[in-house]
């Protein structure tokens, strides 16, 4: 790889940490960054899942303060049983069909965050939710996320934050921060399963990994001190432009 190629990820890697951080679809700026250096769209996915995965460490603590730890007990095993379930998928089967949902799964997330209060009254205030209902809703979402990152990863934090924000009666602050914890042992299932059987390269990995974390640290510390309604703003912000990036793509 030549010296603009490795500025390139550099650079592309510390951005993705840092979005990752407060908003979730960094990984759609280190795929296309990837694919620019010359790799084949496969290679460049299952490459992108691994390199980003250390800006998610970097997330967590930063944003530790803030963790629901009572929660993490429960959805952490969860979340990695689904990541090694959405890695199986990819290494088993097409990845083009799934690309085309990929972009209305996207946009439905940010929809959903967007329309948070009004979507409440319709499903119910999670206060008034029957316990065993709220915790089925929580695991099943817990685990269709794993699915999602283990397979494609794209604006995983958003769909994550989508669903948690719906569902926990918390501080966005708090949900975020328990979404870095989720997209990092996602990530670590990701790590695992490409290392032993994708088409890692790992020169992109050496480059993008080390950025990512940087930018992942100063992306969460940057999310603690935005307001609730700023955070989700730039939230539903950056996940409709990266499902409409990944319709344009498709």
């Amino acid at each position: 790889m030549d010296l603009p190629g490795t500025a390139l990820l550099a650079v592309a890697g510390l951005g993705a940490g840092t979005v990752n951080a407060i908003a979730g679809g960094g990984s759609l700026i280190t795929f296309p960054a990837l694919i620019a250096a010359g790799l084949a769209p496969v290679p460049a996915n299952v490459t992108n899942s691994v390199a980003v995965s250390p800006g998610y460490v970097g997330s967590v603590v930063g944003s530790r303060a803030d963790l629901p730890r009572e929660r993490v007990r429960a959805l952490v095993p969860i979340a990695v049983l689904g990541g090694f379930a959405g890695c199986a998928l990819l290494l088993a089967t097409p990845q083009r069909a799934f690309e085309v949902v990929v972009p209305f799964l996207v946009l439905g997330a940010a929809a959903v965050l967007a329309f948070q209060d009004r979507l409440r009254r319709l499903v119910g205030h999670p206060r008034h939710m029957a316990p065993r209902r709220h915790t089925a809703a929580l695991y099943a979402l817990t685990a269709a996320g794993g699915v999602y990152g283990g397979y494609f990863g794209a604006a995983l934090g958003v769909m994550l934050v989508a669903g948690l924000a719906l569902l926990l009666d918390e501080r966005l602050a708090r949900i975020n921060a328990l979404k870095n914890l989720l997209s990092a042992v996602i990530g670590a299932a990701t790590v695992v399963a490409y290392a032993a059987f994708g088409p890692v390269d790992w020169v992109g990995v050496a480059v993008i990994a080390p950025a990512t974390l940087l930018g992942g640290y100063a992306g969460s510390r940057l999310a603690r001190r935005l307001p609730s309604a700023v955070l989700k703003a730039v939230i539903v912000t950056v996940a409709t432009v990266v499902g409409l990036v990944l319709l344009w793509r498709v």
